[in-house]
């Protein structure tokens, strides 16, 4: 006699603050080392619904390099100091501020607008949060890119980095609230 079981997924648990036990390593929000030909610093605040900065969040970050490449070599806990890994993980701290040590990530594709894929992991979320950080440069991409043109402009500009005078990005992340960013939800 056979019986089907339906299995239900295991619920998800919101994270720390237990971060210290196993996170960070060491450089982990180093993409490639500070002060490398073509790095620049990504940095930005994180904010709650009310409008309070969150002071232990993690975000993560996924990026192809600056030709659009997407690096698929392993060991990108391992940082060497030149070599660029395309993921890094930063902890955001008391100010809420994080920061990131990256490059322009290059189009995936002709004609692609380019962006860096950003997971957000903080107290009071059960599940990791996923969304995109697009440069503000190439408006005829931008205007071509799938997720961005499906959005209404107020919303679309939650996805949108500053650039900074010394080249650098800021771009901030808003849980709830007013200015919301735009989150993802893949099936």
């Amino acid at each position: 006699m056979s019986t089907t079981t339906n299995l239900v997924p295991t619920p998800g648990q919101t994270v720390g603050p237990f971060y210290g036990y196993a996170l960070p390593f060491d450089k982990d929000n180093e993409l490639l080392a500070p002060g490398s030909p073509g790095s620049l610093r990504l940095q930005g605040t994180v904010y709650d619904g009310a409008g309070e900065t969150i002071p232990d969040a993690i975000l993560e970050i996924w990026q192809p390099d600056a030709d659009g490449r997407i690096v698929q070599q392993t060991g990108s806990l391992v940082r060497d100091g030149y070599t660029f890994t395309g993921w890094g993980r930063a902890s955001v701290g008391h100010s809420g501020v994080y920061t990131f040590t990256t490059v322009n990530p290059g189009p995936t594709g002709p004609g692609a607008a380019p962006f860096i894929s950003v997971a957000v992991f903080a107290r009071g979320l059960m599940n990791r949060l996923f969304t995109r950080m697009y440069l503000p440069e190439n408006e005829e991409a931008l205007a071509k890119d799938p997720l961005l043109s499906s959005l209404d402009p107020d919303r679309r500009k939650t996805l949108m980095a500053r650039r900074d005078p010394d080249g650098g990005l800021t771009w901030d992340i808003r849980l709830q609230g007013e200015g919301e960013t735009v989150f993802l939800d893949f099936q």
